[in-house]
């Protein structure tokens, strides 16, 4: 009986590594739909459907028969931030839960649950602001952020413990860098041709006052120069045997490549909103494809572990 006794018990929830990338991945497809919801929102001007916040009405926190349909997906889209912030939420326990704990992944699981509510309170900011197209924006931006945390934590998982090495030369790291920022930067002019367009969210909402012939083009520039870099990086991983890091680039590529298609027809065809709505999905795409290509530069490594042949001539320690 002391034998039994003594025996070390369980934890009584062991949540293992193939259910928390799981929940991770499921994450990342909530904050991608949410994105794509919001859109939908905006397309079809129900942006004001519920006229301010955090109540729908000044009366009541739900949608009223009076509001129509505008007041339904508007009414629906908080709604779904609540199934997102559950999953974050589970996403969370999973991470508490896993053994052994993990707890380089508890801050990137804090940091999605936290996001969401963050991107919540200025989703209602817009509404407060009668959809001002610069907060509109942040709001976006902000929904971005919360994607690439989430990627980042569901990266995390199937890595080891342990420090990080670079598996491509110094100056291939700066121009994966130089192309992440560019990256981030045409995402943020969208933002501004969204702002300037007539996709304002509410037919009495302003625009932003920028021309969108003008900024159109310079939004059309960066992802000329942004592909220009992507396809460089293709080249350059495979001449250093870089192969992982070169399959990322070339996804990136494609990716990049599909959204620019749809961005020319777009404007082409008057901005017709299902378009503009799979051009959202496209830039959730385009950064998911960054962060890949980025995570695909540097290998994780239990401590006195061999590196891979591709990473032996050339890792580099990097910041965790």
């Amino acid at each position: 009986m002391r034998r039994i006794c003594a025996v070390k018990r369980p934890a009584r929830f062991p949540v293992s590594t193939t259910l928390l990338r799981r929940l991770a991945l499921a994450s990342i497809i909530a904050n991608v739909g949410i994105v794509v919801t919001g859109g939908a929102v905006r397309l079809t001007a129900s942006g004001l459907g519920c006229p301010t916040w955090p109540r729908c009405t000044e009366e009541s926190y739900v949608t009223t028969p009076e509001m129509g349909i505008y007041g339904v997906i508007e009414f629906g889209n908080r709604l779904l931030t609540f199934a997102v912030g559950f999953i974050a939420l589970a996403v969370l326990l999973a991470v508490l839960l896993h053994l052994p704990r993990r707890g380089d992944l508890v801050p990137l699981a804090v940091a999605v649950l936290f996001g969401i509510p963050a991107q919540a309170i200025i989703g209602g900011i817009t509404v407060l602001t009668n959809l001002n197209p610069w907060v509109v924006g942040l709001h976006f931006l902000a929904s971005m952020l919360v994607i690439a945390a989430a990627y980042a934590l569901w990266r995390r998982i199937e890595d080891p413990v342990g420090p990080a090495a670079s598996v491509v030369p110094a100056p291939l790291r700066t121009l994966t860098a130089l192309t992440t920022v560019v990256s981030a930067a045409v995402l943020v002019i969208g933002t501004w041709v969204t702002g300037s367009g007539p996709h304002a969210g509410d037919h009495g909402a302003a625009r932003n006052g920028l021309d969108p012939q003008t900024i159109s083009q310079v939004h059309a520039d960066s992802v000329f120069l942004l592909i220009g870099l992507s396809v460089a990086l293709v080249f350059a991983f495979r001449a250093v045997g870089a192969h992982r890091a070169a399959r990322a680039a070339t996804v990136l590529v494609a990716v990049e490549l599909g959204q620019g298609l749809i961005g020319f027809v777009q404007y082409f065809t008057n901005l017709p909103a299902l378009l503009v709505g799979a051009h959202m999905l496209g830039s959730c795409l385009v950064l998911l494809a960054t962060l890949s290509m980025q995570w695909s530069t540097r290998e994780r490594r239990p401590v006195g572990s061999t590196p891979t042949p591709e990473a032996a001539d050339r890792a580099v320690p990097v910041a965790a």
